[in-house]
């Protein structure tokens, strides 16, 4: 009688030990999707976008020749070496991750205004599977330029690019309304543009003649335009310019501005264009990083 009474038992301990073997072996065959598997390990093996040409960045404060910023920062004459030094060192732009962003910047102070120099380095990594890293580079380029209504410059189209360092001669890129003429690299000003003309007071405005007006520019990596901007304050008058060019997977930022305490004194769109277009090819041919 107790054989009896035990036997049952033993026989339902066993079907539950055999069910739950059954659910263990039929977790570890169910594959992507079941409680152990990784589904971002399928998406991080899954082929995504081509990589772009750059795979690093360079050190930014380095990479400006020192010709360069004397040219576009230039020091009083009684200004000590330790001074210069100093300024030309220029100070690191902090950033998350020096690895897709790096910037330096300049600061010249005189008592008849000031000039600051912003150059930045963005490297675009695209992480979606359709995507490549210059497709996702070339889309936030088009934004920057909406954003300053530079003229056709968003509806550019991919296969329109130049190589990088490119002139006109290779295959120009669709111009706006104005035209794109480039400024020398010194800076001087052409015998039609001599400075342009100032915003009303208290208020700003695209202040150029037409051959400096915010443009497209051909000879600048795939993608290129500037930006000229004048202001005026109860302090003073300011012209800011800024050069925007893409290379595949890298956006290049330069912002150069003049502050001038005298309002007669308007800074001029020739010498700052063409400084800021001159350090922006000088860069374009350094090639970046690796």
């Amino acid at each position: 009688m107790q054989r009896r009474a035990y036997a049952p038992a033993a026989a339902l301990a066993a079907a539950v030990l055999t069910t739950a073997l059954a659910g263990c072996s039929g977790d570890s065959a169910s594959g992507p999707g079941g409680d152990d598997s990784k589904p971002g390990q399928l998406g991080a093996s899954a082929s995504g976008g081509a990589p772009g040409k750059y795979h690093s960045l360079p050190e930014p404060c380095g990479y400006v020749s020192p010709a360069t910023l004397r040219r576009m920062l230039p020091g009083a004459e009684d200004e000590s070496e330790e001074e210069a030094e100093r300024r030309y060192r220029g100070q690191a732009t902090i950033t998350y991750d020096t690895d897709r962003r790096v910037g330096c910047r300049w600061k010249l102070e005189t008592p008849e205004g000031t000039r600051h120099l912003t150059v930045d380095f963005e490297r675009v990594v695209s992480y979606q599977t359709d995507l490549s890293d210059e497709d996702r580079a070339r889309q936030l380029y088009a934004r920057l330029a909406t954003a300053a209504n530079i003229p056709a410059a968003a509806s550019a189209s991919p296969s329109s690019a130049t190589s990088p360092g490119a002139g006109a001669s290779a295959g120009a890129k669709p111009q706006g309304g104005a035209a794109a003429k480039s400024v020398p690299a010194s800076g001087a000003p052409t015998p039609s543009s001599t400075g342009g003309t100032g915003a009303p007071g208290g208020s700003t405005g695209k202040g150029t003649d037409t051959d400096l007006a915010p443009r497209v520019l051909d000879d600048l990596g795939d993608d290129a335009f500037v930006d000229d901007e004048l202001a005026t304050t109860g302090t003073g008058v300011h012209r800011d310019i800024k050069v925007v060019f893409r290379s595949s997977n890298v956006l290049v930022t330069i912002t150069y501005d003049q502050w001038s305490t005298d309002k007669a004194h308007i800074p001029s769109s020739a010498d700052l264009q063409g400084k800021a277009h001159a350090l922006a090819r000088e860069l374009d041919a350094g090639h970046f990083g690796n």
